[in-house]
């Protein structure tokens, strides 16, 4: 099942249309279709300032049928938190201006958008732009892999200083017009690296059990909802894998999933974004639930789901290695969302490749679906 038909009938067609074009509420916010855009860094905002051709790139999207834009990520205000000057950043007059008009050009194409807000902890090092004189700070000072503290672990006031961060990101969100925000705690960045036990050595109230390494992202979710209005959805993405160790796990059983979850949904998280791979593999034994599916019967929160959409092949190796992928065609994703085991499809490479893919997707045009190429990454097309 690696290759699409040469032309969708018309009793296909319709079953995509009627599948994937069901409107779906997250919290306040009703998003048109099952369709959501992954989030994916660019690097095209010199100064951390989307410009036009940012502003064209969701909006085509957006125009093309995509029903939620998740922005790739944009660094929260505290110096440590990023790693280059052409990653957007989500604090600052000139940037917040120049998300308020991506924002706008969205809606007026007809979708939603959230931005996904980030910090990434341990991941940075000495010197990087945008403020290189900051350190790479974590929950340990402990990167993935190491065993020996290479950064400076956060002292209470570095955590109520990030803290602060995401929640004065999030308020800034709903002020210029966006529709909801993504915290970005996915792939071994800041809010992973407290989740996981293998960076987080803590012995305070930030450390210790699965539970308890929840505090600190439970608590930025907190200061998130204070700020925010009631109706405003909050998203958490998440992920068992870290990018440089794609078998770390956070949970080995649904149990352990349910105690790591629960609290960050009691705390205010609307709905989860289930960052794998590649959505079709099951994540416990026993079960065809991939993590999305898991996330939601656990919390009864709606779930994203996403991991190499509408393509065959290893999106590490796509992105990364320049390497391309097939198409492959979604008849098991849509019997998934047909039987509710999510809500939502996030699409990454597709989209990248093809900014009217969900037009074409939406219409049964699957013979016009063009494989992946890696070229795709080094354009705003």
């Amino acid at each position: 099942m690696t290759a699409p038909a040469s032309a969708a009938t018309s009793e296909s067609a319709a079953r995509v249309a009627r599948i994937l074009s069901r409107p779906v509420a997250l919290n306040g916010l009703t998003v048109p279709n099952r369709i959501a855009m992954a989030p994916m860094t660019r690097s095209f905002s010199p100064g951390g300032v989307p410009g036009e051709d940012v502003l064209s790139y969701y909006a085509r999207r957006a125009a093309a049928g995509v029903g939620l834009i998740v922005t790739e990520g944009t660094y929260v205000g505290h110096a440590s938190a990023g790693i280059s000057d052409r990653i957007p950043r989500f604090h600052g007059e000139e940037q917040l201006a120049g998300w308020a008009k991506v924002a706008e050009a969205v809606h007026a194409a007809g979708g939603t958008i959230v931005p996904q807000l980030w910090h990434v902890g341990m991941v940075r090092e000495q010197g990087q732009a945008p403020f290189p004189d900051a350190p790479a700070v974590g929950p340990s000072g402990l990167r993935v892999g190491e065993e020996e503290a290479t950064g400076r672990a956060m002292t209470r006031q570095d955590v109520d200083d990030v803290i602060g961060a995401f929640a004065d990101a999030a308020a800034a969100a709903e002020r210029i017009g966006f529709d909801g925000v993504e915290l970005h705690g996915a792939h071994g960045y800041l809010l992973d690296q407290f989740l996981w036990a293998a960076t987080n050595r803590r012995s305070d109230a930030y450390g210790g059990d699965p539970v308890a390494r929840t505090r600190f992202v439970a608590e930025i979710v907190e200061a998130v909802r204070a700020r925010v209005s009631p109706e405003f959805p909050v998203i958490l993405r998440y992920s068992q894998w870290k990018t440089g160790n794609y078998d770390a796990r956070l949970a080995g059983t649904p149990q352990e999933l349910e105690a790591i979850l629960t609290p960050l949904a009691e705390a205010g998280v609307d709905a989860f974004h289930a960052s794998t791979r590649r959505y079709w593999l099951p994540e416990f034994d026993g079960s065809d639930l991939n993590l999305a599916g898991w996330s939601k019967k656990l919390t009864g929160r709606p779930a994203i789901t996403v991991g190499s959409v509408g393509l065959d092949g290893d999106f590490i190796g796509s992105l990364f290695n320049g390497e391309g992928a097939t198409v492959r065609n979604i008849d098991e994703l849509l019997d998934r969302l047909e039987r509710d085991e999510f809500d939502l499809v996030a699409v990454g490479r597709a989209l990248l490749q093809d900014p009217e893919w969900a037009a074409k997707v939406l219409a049964g045009r699957f013979d016009e679906l063009a494989p992946y190429d890696a070229a795709s990454a080094k354009t705003l097309s």
